[in-house]
């Protein structure tokens, strides 16, 4: 029992003891924040909000337009939308993911259900269970990739199929034309152009028979009479010679004949409205 309370003597002496530790360092610390505080900011008194000048008008965000743009795409037609896409894949000819796609033409492939299952069923789209691309029907890229396909069909292929295998595919085709590696000629049926290859590498015979009788064909010396024959056979000349030929005549003018009025003349049957004027009608047809 003597031994306890002696340990709480000595504990509550050690108490005292840490106060008096606490105490001084406080006092202390007050002084030193004393002298090396700065003196105290001035107050002014705040104006009256009667005479304060009027707040600027709250402006909405400069992304306002955009996203109203974005709202209008992505409530328009399903159509609409994958137009937007396609044409997009078309002019980059680039692969894109949906996320992509959603960034440049503002249309959630994602997020629409609709509009994923048209683009990943359209035929100009290629999907490969990530990223889509155009897919156009002949898959050439450059002029030598579309001479080597030209060559493959010798009995000629559609320019319309051709237009979209890349951007400068136009151009390439008039290229190897005036390269004389191709040919683009007419369909008289369809009036599209036709691409045929002409490689001097491959030779082409022709029986005797058939330059003979090519040759024995005597064509009419008169264009009049020319065109006559075609129209005999149900075709239509391009050309029209007897107007071209009054034209030349007339100074390249021509002058279609005009047609005289019908002079109307009264008569008795004719029904009058200004009778009460009789001098008018003194002529009148009996």
């Amino acid at each position: 029992m003597g031994s306890l309370q002696e340990s709480l003597n000595r504990f509550k002496k050690q108490q005292e003891k840490c106060q008096s530790t606490l105490k001084s360092i406080a006092a202390d610390s007050k002084t030193t924040i004393k002298t090396t505080a700065p003196p105290a900011p001035r107050v002014v008194p705040r104006a009256n909000t009667s005479t304060d000048l009027p707040s600027l008008p709250i402006k909405f965000s400069n992304d306002t337009e955009r996203l109203q743009h974005i709202n209008r795409i992505r409530i328009s037609p399903v159509s609409s939308q994958i137009k937007r896409v396609v044409d997009l894949l078309f002019k980059s000819r680039q692969s894109f993911t949906a996320e992509q796609i959603n960034e440049a033409c503002y249309v959630d492939v994602k997020g629409n259900r609709a509009v994923f299952e048209s683009l990943t069923k359209n035929p100009k789209v290629s999907y490969e269970g990530k990223r889509f691309s155009y897919k156009s029907k002949h898959n050439v890229r450059d002029q030598k990739e579309l001479l080597r396909l030209v060559r493959t069909f010798a009995e000629g292929i559609a320019v319309a199929d051709l237009k979209d295998a890349y951007p400068t595919v136009m151009e390439d085709l008039q290229a190897l034309k005036a390269a004389r590696q191709i040919w683009l000629l007419s369909n008289f049926d369809s009036q599209e152009d036709i691409a045929y290859p002409n490689d001097p590498r491959v030779p082409i015979k022709v029986d005797d028979e058939l330059k003979q009788l090519f040759r024995s064909i005597e064509l009419p010396r008169d264009m009049l009479d020319i065109e006559r024959d075609l129209q005999k056979n149900g075709m239509k000349p391009a050309t029209n010679t007897a107007k071209r030929r009054v034209m030349a005549q007339n100074g390249n003018i021509y002058n279609k004949p005009k047609q005289k009025k019908k002079k109307t003349e009264i008569s008795k049957r004719t029904k009058l409205t200004n009778a009460h004027l009789p001098e008018l009608f003194r002529n009148l047809n009996g």
